[in-house]
């Protein structure tokens, strides 16, 4: 698929380089404007309906980081183009779907480019869409501790568990609400063999119960009681994968 792009950079060698290495190597990507500093690429992400903004960490009067504030809703993917591996981290909180280190290398290019590829095919391909999991519902339960013993749970009739600390809320098809003295990591543990998805670190959802996807920086799910949940980024790739 066509992929749009800008490339956000203030050294005009190195939108240079990156532009010619992405026609030649990743043809598919058509690069929509280029721009030396955030005023000039907020102009550019405003215009434009994009898949990929290709975005140096420094610039001048601010950053990567200042720029995606200043975006809000970020509806593209972003592959961070850095000289210095010391903003990693701070990279992959803000949910940068690669990082890349000057020099590029064009073998990490191409598979930055693949890689946002099938994210946004996917995406494009469950847009707006009733999903339909892969995988058949799994017919099981899971107990949950109370003060005097424990409770049965169908997992079927679970919609979705949202972290409270060092307790879950358990959210069910019926309206009601369970709060369990377990992590939601254990939850999700036990919850391993079922259709569960975390597509967050405070969310974890029966993809059965997923109607619909909203595209973004992670996207959101609704699911069949109109309940919309966001996705992070970094949990986007995994729940796309339940669904064909």
């Amino acid at each position: 698929m066509i992929l749009n792009a800008i490339i956000v950079e203030d050294e005009a060698k190195s939108r240079e380089i990156l532009s010619n290495y992405l026609k030649k190597y990743c043809p598919n990507v058509m690069i929509k404007g280029e721009a030396a500093n955030i005023d000039e690429a907020l102009q550019l992400i405003r215009n434009n309906d994009l898949d990929i903004v290709f975005l140096d960490v420094e610039m001048p009067f601010g950053n990567a980081f200042d720029l995606l504030d200043k975006v809000g809703h970020v509806d593209f993917e972003t592959i961070f183009v850095t000289a210095y591996n010391h903003y990693a981290i701070e990279a992959l909180n803000a949910h940068a779907s690669y990082y890349l280190m000057k020099p590029i290398s064009i073998d990490e290019l191409i598979k930055a480019v693949d890689y946002v590829g099938e994210l946004r095919a996917k995406e494009e391909a469950l847009h707006n869409q009733v999903l339909v999991p892969k995988t058949k519902s799994v017919s099981g339960k899971i107990t949950i501790p109370q003060q005097n013993g424990f409770e049965v749970i169908e997992t079927d009739d679970i919609l979705y568990c949202k972290a409270d600390d060092n307790y879950t809320e358990i959210y069910l098809n019926n309206g009601k609400r369970k709060l369990v003295s377990k992590t939601l990591k254990y939850i999700e543990e036990q919850l391993k063999d079922a259709n569960f998805a975390r597509v967050h670190k405070s969310f974890l959802v029966n993809v059965n119960e997923v109607v619909r996807y909203v595209k973004g920086k992670g996207g959101s799910v609704v699911l069949r009681n109109g309940k919309e949940i966001m996705v992070s980024a970094s949990r986007k790739s995994e729940l796309l994968s339940f669904f064909k």
